[in-house]
């Protein structure tokens, strides 16, 4: 069976958070997004060992806060299209408040 807590090497990636209460089951994206962008070697082969590869490549794909050389790294990892990286998009832009179209 595998573990519902994350090893202990990766608690400085979590420093704004209760690393004891982050669950591998209950919190994966959230998880995978921060080792994603923040991770050092040890914690990305971790991540990549645990996940399915199937909850990675979504996680990257929906996520809308990894920053872009993460998201274009891993897009170049996993083949993914470039199109259908969330935080690749162009940002929503609203219309000023006065304008009208």
């Amino acid at each position: 069976m595998k573990t519902k807590k994350l090893p202990s090497f990766f608690k400085p990636y979590f420093w704004d958070v209760d690393f004891s209460r982050l669950d591998l089951s209950k919190n994966p994206e959230f998880i995978i997004k921060r080792t994603l962008d923040r991770g050092n070697t040890e914690s990305l082969k971790w991540i990549v060992d645990y996940y399915p590869k199937e909850k990675i490549k979504k996680t990257i794909l929906m996520s809308r806060d990894l920053s872009q050389k993460t998201a274009n790294f891993w897009a170049d990892v996993y083949n993914l299209d470039r199109t259908k990286i969330l935080c690749l998009q162009k940002p929503y832009s609203p219309i000023q408040f006065g304008l009208s179209s």
